[in-house]
């Protein structure tokens, strides 16, 4: 099986070195191609085998697989323009939310799927978020799941959770280690704690916690009780999170389903231009 990738960006590229470090797929079996051809270039310098093409109709006509790895206004046009290399043995996979497979399915004659990734991928953990169209074939979407088994745990959702399940999974790293450096930032200006102590410390919390729940020894609100004695100093810190925290995640969410909402107005005008 062909592997190819339109777009060499950042998640692009994490899905290449996701897929070629787990030993997913051979770099030989892999196509590339980036708008940039400079971008699609150094990514061949990590792995000298792979093949990077010129353009994208070109690289179709090579691949089984084609993911479309590229800004989502950017898809409609580069669908146009390859619209005429794939064939319905083709299988494409979107890894943008605000494309449904409903709609892509509209604009191509081919399988498609849609796998929506996380940056945690890149260390062959977290989740991919898949949902399927009604052309996939039973022996494709087969393969799709275990191979992505490899790098990630698969997750199929619907398609009315997509937008809050990318949050979760794909936006929820950045949104986390946001917080993070601002809890160690505070840690520096209260205290004489250095940014390098604080953030060692903090690091190997965070590897520890990740543990405790991946072993299973604890759930979140089991963790948190052990942890938090009655009357102790993170039951004082807690009730300042109680506080202050609010309707802060209620308003995250609002506003990334307004700009998915806002996306989806430009993509259903863009289809309908």
């Amino acid at each position: 099986m062909k592997w190819g990738i339109i777009g060499t960006g950042n998640m692009g590229r994490i899905l290449i070195e996701a897929w070629l470090d787990s030993g997913m797929i051979n770099q030989s079996d892999l196509y590339i191609t980036n708008r940039s051809l400079e971008k699609a270039l150094s990514v061949k310098e990590y792995y000298p085998s792979i093949n990077v093409i010129n353009d994208p109709a070109t690289l179709a006509q090579q691949v089984d697989l084609l993911f479309v790895c590229v800004k989502p206004l950017d898809i409609y046009p580069l669908l146009t323009d390859i619209q005429s290399q794939l064939t319905e043995k083709h299988c494409l996979v979107s890894i943008t939310s605000p494309y449904s497979v409903e709609e892509l399915e509209d604009l191509v004659p081919c399988q498609v799927a849609r796998i929506i990734p996380s940056i945690t991928n890149r260390a062959r953990t977290g989740v991919s978020l898949m949902t399927f169209g009604t052309r996939i074939d039973p022996v494709m979407k087969a393969y799709l799941q275990q191979s992505v088994k490899l790098y990630s745990k698969p997750l199929e959702i619907n398609e009315s959770i997509t937008r809050v399940s990318s949050d979760i999974v794909s936006c929820g790293p950045a949104f986390f280690s946001y917080i993070i450096q601002r809890f160690v930032q505070a840690a520096c200006e209260e205290t004489d704690i250095t940014n390098a102590e604080a953030t060692t410390m903090i690091t190997e919390m965070l590897i520890g916690f990740g543990k405790l729940i991946e072993e299973g020894y604890y759930s979140l609100s089991t963790l948190q009780a052990k942890v938090c004695v009655k009357g102790g100093v993170t039951g004082e810190g807690i009730q300042i999170l109680e506080e202050e925290i609010g309707d802060m995640f209620h308003q995250l969410f609002q506003k990334t389903h307004n700009k998915y909402d806002e996306d989806k107005r430009e993509i259903s005008n863009q289809l309908e231009g």
